[in-house]
């Protein structure tokens, strides 16, 4: 799951030096990963990076993972509960989402997409009420959040070169090849955005054209969703530096270079 999941892997060996990365390629494709498990691997890199003297520096793309890290959600390792779900049966989607929003804030909607979604969703927070002290530990950290800014209209235009190349690079075959390999198509359909719709596609549910226009519209949708999120972090009162990504490159890095030294 490469070019998919946006791994730019050719970005951390620029100019002939090797930038050393962690946490990619960490479980097989259609693993079911989630922010409890980011959280423990994030620990895990963080004690190793600076135990080496270094600094860590984490690269994200949703906004949900990188809060994680910043205001240390606590989080359990729910088991699933057979019994738990086999009493839910009786409870209609509305009802679950009313339960769920009753224990904690629907930020967003991926919890309540689907009912497993929503029963697992239910699941965990029931176990966070149960076992309140099965939480990992956050180490302390100061934070020096920075963010790159587009005009919308950039954003728009960048989104569909980025978009393009992929496909170009063989995006469609990358999805074909996971297929084949056994991963289930309604597990690539479930991480919803390239794997929805390039499966979609390739199950013969939709042409080529629809697949592309109906991606680009959704990574669309996602991106004013990841402001949306990021400009809530801020009224929170977690402070974002935003840069000028129309800037020159080297701009740019003289605007992280006052940051870091500031």
């Amino acid at each position: 799951m490469d070019i998919g999941t946006g791994k730019d892997l050719a970005d951390y060996h620029l100019h002939g030096v090797d930038i050393p990365y962690h946490l990619i390629d960490i479980h097989d494709a259609g693993y079911e990963y989630n922010v409890y498990q980011f959280q423990n691997d994030f620990i895990r890199a963080f004690n190793d990076i600076v135990g080496r003297g270094r600094q860590p520096i984490l690269c994200g793309g949703t906004g949900m993972y990188i809060e994680a890290v910043v205001k240390g959600y606590q989080l359990a390792d729910a088991p699933i509960d057979p019994e738990f779900r086999q009493r839910m049966e009786a409870y209609t989607d509305e009802e679950l989402t009313a339960r769920l929003a009753s224990l904690i804030k629907l930020h967003n909607h991926t919890d309540t997409e689907t009912r497993d979604r929503l029963l697992r969703a239910l699941e965990i927070q029931e176990y966070h009420l149960q076992h309140p002290d099965e939480y990992p530990h956050m180490p302390d950290m100061e934070h020096l959040i920075i963010g790159v800014r587009y005009p919308r209209e950039k954003v728009i235009e960048r989104i569909g070169i980025r978009l393009r190349q992929r496909l170009e690079e063989g995006m469609v075959e990358e999805v074909q090849r996971l297929l084949d390999s056994g991963v289930p198509a309604e597990r690539l359909l479930r991480y919803g955005l390239e794997y929805k719709h390039i499966t979609r596609y390739l199950c013969n549910e939709c042409s080529y054209e629809e697949m592309y226009e109906n991606l680009y519209t959704d990574i669309r949708r996602f991106s004013k969703r990841q402001m949306t999120w990021f400009r809530r972090m801020e009224r929170q009162g977690i402070p974002i530096h935003w840069i000028d990504g129309t800037q020159p490159m080297e701009a740019k890095v003289e605007d992280v270079k006052t940051l870091f030294r500031g």
